[in-house]
């Protein structure tokens, strides 16, 4: 089987500072990928390589055979670590801009959606709580039949139940022929979705396996294998 995601000796510093350092990585169609690591281990860079809004300075950066660029915009749906949508907007304009910009945007999935969580298609996004709008932004994302999800810690600063809802509403509208990858440092919160974890260390891939054979290995939980490599970090 080809593979979606390959990446090949890649490194990014800033300035004097690795972010990442001779990364190897592939990635298979139709997985669920946890993307784990403390802060400042690389993982937004990492992502944003993956997405062309960063150049690696070594190494090579692929997306089903082909570098970040036009095509690969068409098939990967990116979810920010931050608020990307201009507060002026409302959400059927919003609506209206997925649908202008991306083939594969189900209008009728994100109306269905934000008719759920009760978000009208006159409010204005400047309106919005910080959960709503962290939720509006994962509608618009999910409502995508990508080839490759984005997603740079979905479930960072929202409270559990909304943490139950973001990672439910990923399970259910995916494109299950795609790779999702979820970057996060709440591993208990994210695993019993996982099919693989990469675990990121100051910017260098320490292991990568399904989470059914590190059970297996290592008789625990990824979360608890996460929090006993870390802590002897």
């Amino acid at each position: 089987m080809n593979e979606l995601v390959h990446l090949s000796g890649v490194t990014k510093t800033y300035g004097r500072q690795p972010a990442l350092l001779d990364v190897d990585l592939d990635l298979q169609p139709g997985r669920i990928v946890g993307l784990l690591g403390p802060n400042g281990a690389g993982k937004t860079t990492l992502i944003k390589l993956l997405n062309g809004l960063l150049q690696p300075d070594a190494g090579v950066v692929e997306i089903d055979g082909t570098a970040p660029g036009v095509y690969t915009k068409s098939i990967v749906s990116y979810l920010p670590d931050r608020p990307y949508l201009a507060e002026w907007m409302k959400v059927g304009q919003v609506l209206d801009l997925f649908q202008d910009f991306y083939a594969d945007f189900d209008r009728a999935r994100a109306e269905a959606m934000c008719g759920s969580l009760h978000i009208a298609p006159t409010m204005r996004i400047k309106t919005m709580s910080k959960g709503t709008l962290e939720k509006m932004q994962l509608v618009l994302v999910m409502s995508r039949r990508a080839m490759l999800y984005l997603l740079d810690e979905p479930i960072a600063g929202v409270d559990p139940a909304a943490r139950d809802y973001i990672m439910d509403t990923i399970l259910s509208n995916y494109n299950p022929e795609g790779t999702v990858l979820i970057s996060t440092h709440l591993i208990a919160d994210v695993e019993r979705v996982l099919d693989e974890a990469v675990f990121l260390q100051e910017g260098r891939i320490v292991l990568h396996d399904t989470v059914d054979n590190i059970r297996e290995r290592e008789g625990k939980s990824v979360d608890e294998v996460f929090r006993a490599m870390f802590r002897m970090v």
